[in-house]
């Protein structure tokens, strides 16, 4: 579908897709004709964007970058929900694809082993995954794991985590395959055609030059692979993509596999606690390692097809192999399946592939030049799925899944030098096969953000965590001693890790006397100008037409009424606001949208914040200045500018954790000030330093949602329990799709029944009550859903977890979330769990 004035969209709000220029048919210049490239345009012809050139520098149709050389593994299973949905989509298509009688998928399953107590935890930790994300698996026996792959030693092995519907792409055959059906409905793939640069105008793609000539376009999509960082150059571009070699070797001809007649006919086999992984080429087995150094290749430096091809090298990702980083490996494969320990390596290489800081692709549209999108980092695994959330993206304005893990605009500024890309994507190799938890931080370069108050947390004995490249305190050892006499439960060895106990006293300070919470990291926008309110107003679902000094609690909606983000919106003077904002999708968003008369600011890293909060927070900050703190002179979701001391404040009544409180910002440099006479000003008062920990805990009690993680674009207002900022009686974007919202699922909150249990997330839920289960009560069959948010509820002893369930389920229903393969009794509760009237925060 086009996107079109005719389809009830105006210049103003037009997705970005739709060309101004040309509204019916974009002319599209693909740049990599790879296994992503040949998708997208498969899909974006699907979609009736038939004008679609794919420029190739090298030969079709296997061109030399790494889709040239991959073994073809897909794992559809992952932690991340978007990357999951990518590999199922993969898997679906490829299936449905084939070439001269021959499938462009060979769904021979796959199998993940377990060697160590900690790995098979793992599996049943993935296991959950899997079952959360609607993907079929089991964690099985030792002897299962040898029946599906006879040659391995069952005595070392302790499990496996079995996927039947996983399998191999042939990616070039798949890339052939999209080819062809795209040159079909119209567009065209230009081999030996070399990008040597991108034309501009106005801020806008014009063209792409090449050594054979110009290509005029609407939009231009970068699926160069291991060379985007290059294409992205040539664009202005930044492309935080950073090249590493990959060892695969195959042996020779096996006895054990002499009869073999098929490419492969046992499931794709990965040995994890050895950073190895192992397919068949029917007498042959082909082996991945990522047990080596890494191996970061300049993507600048990468020579091309022909220069290659002229210097001995098989194609230009396909590096010689080193022996020196293969031996270790060799022996741990021997170790595993003795049928190796008389096998030969026949060919090996070093094959060149994309990693990002984050091990996430990047995906979407630049904001300095309309047009020019990214498909970048994108494995075999994701290639389909991929492709069709930018061709649904580019056509109708957004993507199906929700994205902003992948979006180009999700790295902050500190993350995008060519130092940290090289030393996060490198790190990202290596870690490409470890049990991770879910609050591990990297470990370098650290610190690399820190507040002004960093040196007094340090003093108070911080654990930081880190999350947009910020240090963020999660409890601190000075509060230990208030541990003493409370009744906390044990933890299990997994949930207990990056946790303390300490959090239960910080939380419990919070709640009966007052805390400090460094909110520095939480995103500050300034929006002003004339048109300021009238463009806030439209962009955001409720009424911010109020006085100066209001704040209000709004959303930002796509056309599809998705929830994009979330903000806080503080009404300074008539033209001018700040705003409280997620992440820089949210800048990007508001940037394009805006009018001339409105100018948009990232204050974020000039200013600071302090939140105030507990009982207590009044007796804290009403002595240190002359205005009036009191309920009735400073109301709940008011903001007013003062000084507290010496030190100039904009303090906002917001409560994030369910008490009395404020949220105190004032620039950088007066920072430590503020901390040092809040905190000189607390002491009688019993005041703590608390850290984030505490505060998951303690706004989850609260029902407090956290975008990105308990909703997105995926869900509507009325589904996430956020309708109350939705006021339909006004204009704004999405609002006509709100009419006719669906409510078939609701954000739920679970209360579990063991005291002493807990879940940290992304765990499946089952609904007994919708469906079969077994004797006794215990569910089997499909989750119902699965969990968003989690933390231990220290003021009500019980662990919470919000959870997407069916919205038929009502308060008091059974449901079981399933932890390493352990289902956990649970119960739907009516939230807000605490303090439902509000009296703590507004007194």
């Amino acid at each position: 579908m086009s996107s079109t004035p005719e389809n009830g969209r105006t210049p103003e709000n037009r997705p970005h897709g739709a060309s101004e220029t040309h509204p019916q048919v974009p002319r599209v210049v693909i740049i990599g004709a790879g296994i992503v490239g040949c998708s997208l345009a498969d899909e974006l012809t699907a979609r009736g964007w038939t004008d679609v050139t794919v420029l190739e520098q090298g030969p079709l149709p296997a061109p030399g970058g790494s889709t040239s050389h991959a073994p073809g593994l897909v794992f559809q299973t992952s932690p991340s929900k978007t990357l999951a949905e990518f590999a199922k989509y993969t898997v679906e298509k490829f299936v449905s694809l084939e070439v001269d009688g021959v499938s462009c998928f060979n769904q021979v399953g796959g199998l993940e082993l377990a060697t160590t107590p900690e790995r098979l935890a793992e599996l049943h930790r993935r296991a959950g995954y899997a079952a959360a994300w609607g993907i079929r698996g089991e964690v099985v026996s030792a002897a299962r794991c040898k029946e599906l792959w006879p040659l391995v030693d069952e005595s070392v092995v302790l499990g496996g985590l079995h996927t039947p519907d996983d399998g191999l792409a042939r990616a070039l055959l798949a890339s052939r395959a999209q080819l062809e059906r795209a040159t079909e409905r119209g567009a065209r793939f230009l081999e030996r055609h070399t990008v040597t640069g991108i034309e501009k105008e106005d801020g806008r793609i014009k063209a792409v030059v090449t050594d054979q000539g110009t290509f005029p376009a609407d939009h231009v999509v970068s699926a160069a692979g291991f060379w985007g960082p290059v294409i992205g150059r040539m664009a202005g571009i930044d492309v935080p993509l950073q090249p590493l070699a990959h060892q695969y070797a195959r042996t020779k001809p096996l006895p054990e596999l002499g009869e073999a007649t098929e490419e492969a006919s046992k499931p794709i086999l990965r040995f994890q606690d050895r950073d190895l992984y192992f397919r068949e080429h029917t007498d042959r087995i082909g082996i991945g390692s990522y047990a080596h150094q890494p191996l970061p290749v300049d993507p600048f430096a990468i020579l091309p097809y022909d220069e290659a091809r002229a210097q001995d090298m098989e194609m230009p990702s396909s590096y010689p192999f080193t022996e020196e980083d293969w031996a270790p490996s060799w022996e741990d494969c021997r170790w595993l399946i003795p049928a190796l320990r008389e096998a030969e390596i026949e060919t090996g290489f070093n094959g060149v592939f994309s990693f990002t800081p984050d091990g996430m692709p990047v995906l979407g549209e630049s904001r300095e030049l309309r047009g020019f999108w990214l498909a970048e980092a994108v494995w075999v695994t994701h290639s389909a799925g991929v492709a069709r959330a930018v061709a649904e993206w580019m056509v109708d304005g957004r993507p199906s899944l929700d994205l902003h893990e992948c979006d180009l605009t999700r790295f902050e500024e500190a993350q995008r030098s060519p130092s940290y890309i090289r030393e996060r994507g490198s790190q990202q190799f290596v870690e490409v096969y470890d049990v991770l938890h879910p609050l591990q931080p990297m470990e370098q370069p650290r610190p690399l953000r820190v507040s002004p108050f960093y040196a007094r947390q340090q003093q108070l004995g911080a654990h930081f965590l880190e999350g947009g490249g910020w240090e963020r305190p999660h409890w601190y050892e000075a509060n230990a001693p208030l541990t003493e006499g409370l009744d906390i439960p044990e933890r299990d060895p997994w949930s207990a890790r990056f946790w303390s106990p300490i959090a239960a006293a910080e939380a419990k300070a919070t709640r009966e006397k007052v805390a400090l919470y460094d909110m520095t990291p939480l995103r500050r926008l300034e929006v002003t100008g004339p048109g300021a309110l009238d463009f806030l107003n439209r962009m955001t679902s409720n009424n911010l037409r109020k006085k100066p000094g209001a704040v209000t609690y709004t959303l930002l909606l796509d056309e599809r009424g998705g929830i994009r983000s979330d903000l806080t919106v503080a009404r300074l003077a008539p033209d001018r606001f700040q705003i409280g904002a997620n992440s820089p999708a949210d800048l990007d968003w508001l940037t394009r949208h805006a009018p001339a008369d409105v100018q948009i600011r990232d204050i974020t890293s000039g200013t600071c914040c302090i939140g105030v909060w507990g009982p207590l927070a009044r007796d804290l900050v009403q002595p240190l200045t002359r205005d009036d703190f009191s309920h009735e002179a400073f109301g709940y979701f008011r903001a007013k500018e003062t000084y507290l001391g010496h030190v100039p404040v904009t303090a906002m009544r917001l409560s994030y954790v369910g008490e009395l409180g404020w949220e105190l910002y004032t620039s950088a440099d007066l920072g430590l000030r503020l901390w040092d006479t809040l905190w000189e000003a607390g002491q009688d008062l019993g005041v703590i330093a608390a850290g984030r920990s505490a505060f998951n805990s303690l706004r989850l009690e609260k029902g407090y949602r956290a975008w990105g993680t308990d909703m997105t674009d995926e869900h509507n207002p009325y589904e996430a329990g956020v309708g109350f900022a939705v006021r339909t009686d006004k204009e704004f974007v999405g609002r006509e799709a709100l009419d006719n919202a669906p409510v078939a699922r609701k954000l739920t909150p679970l209360l579990l029944d063991d005291p002493a249990a807990v879940v940290l997330g992304k765990e499946p839920v089952f609904a007994p009550t919708l469906g079969s289960a077994r004797a006794g009560g215990a569910p089997i069959g499909t989750p119902a859903g699965y969990v968003t948010s989690a933390s231990y509820g220290y003021t009500l002893g019980r662990c919470i977890a919000y959870a997407w369930l069916p919205a038929e389920l009502t308060t008091g229903a059974g449901v079981h979330i399933e932890y390493f393969g352990e289902k956990i009794p649970a119960t739907v509760a009516e939230e807000p769990l605490f303090d439902p009237k509000m009296t703590r925060i507004r007194r």
